[in-house]
């Protein structure tokens, strides 16, 4: 039966991995149920033979043929005399009669069919001749038929029940990879469309200063358009490639330790021009007791710092404030920050670090910051509380568990290449506050 086009992708998918283990399981269970019913038999037929073989002893130790005393419910056992000239005569009322000559020699064991069924028979010696003991096989095989019956009707209902839970457990497991796989499909679409507006505008600025002689200012117009939409091209770009290095192999730069309130200072001081210019306040908290240390890669922790100042720079609003803090609690350090703007739609949050997603089209963001920020938390192990803040907006605070430090007092190490002084930038950062 031919499953694609009758139903989605990944049921048909798991429907035939259900079906080739449901086959798997059957050809096992046959083979368990066969290699089951011998031993059985065989257990019940070793049950017969000592029966058999101590009713003889019985019989050896008395003269004449002492009479079978077995439960009377039970299957009798028989007994047959062989006489010198061949003849087998019956010692045993009811016995049914065996083949003419017929001899075993004491220990022998045989099953022959008889007037009334299959009978297991056993030769010995007693009585001044040999003799034949036998029971029929009736009771065994009737037996051997109800296990033989109860493994058949249990056999489609354990496939039935393997198929089930196998489907169950591949569509189960086909659920990550189906999400990835419409996570990735949305995330090319979305950066196709991210990708085309700077184009579209870059390749229409340049059609028309072309399409016509114009003064000077209008070409620098046009250039200064161009170069606007190159830069947020270039940053979509680098984020893109950021993202998905990070998703195939992240990198792993060396842990060390640091002062997140110094990162968290140099940081917010790259932004006071930007706050001066859209008039807004930018507040540092920083702990007075001790410094904030954690170990972590200092260029990541730039760069979250960087994401969410500017994302609560870019709402906060004229007038507004954002506050920065960092702090202690339990054994961890914390980094919060708050903003005085619209906050954060409880529905949207689930959807807050998704690539491309933007609460709103304020700012003109790709929406890649807050996924970098996550990425850059994950790595680092940090924990994610989001919620409203005491200023009126949304609070963004990560933690991270306190590093041991020996030498207390000193700041993290700032790059060789990098003026006294300066945060340790991450990479692609041009000394402009970044747009999320």
């Amino acid at each position: 039966m031919r499953l694609r086009g009758l139903l989605p992708p990944e049921i048909a998918h798991a429907a035939r991995v259900a079906a080739a283990a449901s086959l798997l399981v059957g050809v096992v269970y046959a083979a368990c149920v066969t290699i089951l019913d011998q031993a059985v038999t065989s257990r019940l037929t070793e049950s017969v033979d000592a029966r058999l073989a101590e009713r003889l002893a019985d019989v050896h130790e008395t003269s004449p043929l002492a009479p079978d005393e077995d439960d009377i419910d039970a299957t009798p056992v028989y007994l047959w005399k062989v006489e010198p000239s061949g003849t087998v005569s019956l010692a045993d009322f009811g016995a049914p009669a065996l083949p003419h000559g017929m001899r075993l020699r004491p220990g022998e064991e045989v099953t022959i069919q008889l007037a009334g069924g299959p009978f297991r028979l056993i030769g010995g010696f007693g009585n001044g001749g040999p003799l034949i003991a036998g029971q029929s096989l009736q009771s065994v095989d009737h037996l051997t038929a109800l296990i033989r019956d109860g493994e058949t009707l249990a056999a489609p209902v354990l496939l039935l029940a393997m198929f089930a839970g196998a489907l169950t457990i591949g569509l189960r497991a086909l659920l990550p990879v189906e999400q990835s796989r419409r996570r990735q499909l949305e995330f090319t679409a979305d950066a196709s469309h991210e990708l085309r507006t700077p184009l579209s505008v870059i390749s229409a600025e340049t059609s028309i200063a072309l399409s016509a002689p114009r003064e000077a200012a209008e070409y620098r117009a046009a250039l200064s358009r161009i170069e606007d939409e190159s830069a947020r091209l270039r940053k979509i770009v680098e984020d893109l490639l950021w993202l998905a290095r990070f998703d195939s192999a992240p990198p792993q730069p060396g842990d060390e330790p640091l002062d997140l309130a110094t990162i968290a200072v140099q940081c917010a001081e790259r932004f006071r021009v930007l706050g001066a210019t859209r008039e807004f306040t930018i507040e540092v908290v920083t702990p007075e007791a001790a410094p904030a240390w954690i170990s972590a890669p200092p260029e990541w922790i730039d760069r979250l710092a960087g994401v969410l100042i500017d994302n609560a720079c870019r709402f906060a609003g004229p007038g507004g404030t954002v506050r920065i803090s960092v702090g202690h609690r339990g054994g961890r350090v914390t980094l919060t920050l708050e903003d005085t703007g619209p906050g954060i739609d409880p529905e949207l949050q689930a959807r807050l670090f998704d690539r491309f997603h933007r609460s709103t089209e304020q700012g003109g963001s790709a929406g890649l910051g807050l996924a970098i920020a996550d990425s850059i938390v994950s790595s680092t192990d940090g924990q994610w509380q989001i919620g409203d803040s005491a200023l009126g907006g949304a609070l963004f605070e990560v933690s991270w568990r306190r590093a041991a430090v020996r030498q207390h007092g000193t700041t993290p190490p700032a790059r060789p290449d990098l003026p006294p002084g300066a945060p340790p930038a991450p990479a692609g950062w041009s000394g402009q506050p970044t747009a999320t």
